[in-house]
């Protein structure tokens, strides 16, 4: 099964292990080509991620995660040459919006009006971008001023929930992958 579709994954160290990890193997085995890049490292480098587990406490734990080896590299990619974006959630969305070439990069998405697929703190990502105006979009908790700052209408919905206002998925975290990638796929497949 091959959709003909090239799925774009900006990651960084400390990217919450789950929403990096399911996605990126879950959305192949659908057939879609998908790259993870990140910014300063090629095909083949490694990053750190970190599990979030939420375990009762007033906010969530965080645990060292697997080491993500990238299959792309961040210097050889051309946006345009990709059909959608996936952003994972965890620490690194918040760094990596201090990168202009990451900014330059999810901008094109939000111009081009191409699917893009954000969970848990990858709204931050977003916020800069103007990806959120006028959105429903949900995201971490924490994150719920940013995406009202960027004009974005902040959804609290169930932890295992997703909401897609136009071409942007989102979702609180990672219990929502089913949803999550259900809505994402029904976009790629328009």
């Amino acid at each position: 099964m091959s959709h003909n579709k090239k799925i774009l994954i900006i990651c960084g160290d400390f990217v919450e292990d789950y929403e990096l990890m399911v996605p990126f193997q879950a959305l192949q085995a659908m057939g879609y080509t998908v790259d993870a890049i990140c910014p300063d490292k090629k095909a083949g480098d490694q990053i750190k991620t970190a599990i979030h587990d939420f375990e009762g406490d007033q906010t969530y734990s965080e645990k060292p995660g697997h080491n993500f080896t990238l299959n792309a590299s961040f210097a050889d990619i051309d946006p345009a040459s990709y059909d959608a974006l996936l952003i994972p959630g965890g620490r690194a969305p918040e760094y990596l919006r201090m990168n202009s070439q990451v900014l330059e990069m999810v901008d094109h998405f939000v111009s081009s009006d191409k699917p893009i697929a954000a969970i848990c703190h990858g709204a931050q990502l977003l916020a800069p971008t103007g990806a959120l105006e006028g959105k429903h979009v949900s995201a971490y908790p924490a994150c719920a001023a940013e995406v009202t700052l960027a004009g974005g209408k902040y959804a609290d919905i169930a932890v295992t929930d997703a909401i897609t206002d136009g071409k942007l998925v989102t979702a609180p975290a990672w219990p929502a992958h089913p949803a999550w990638l259900a809505q994402f796929h029904a976009l790629l497949t328009v």
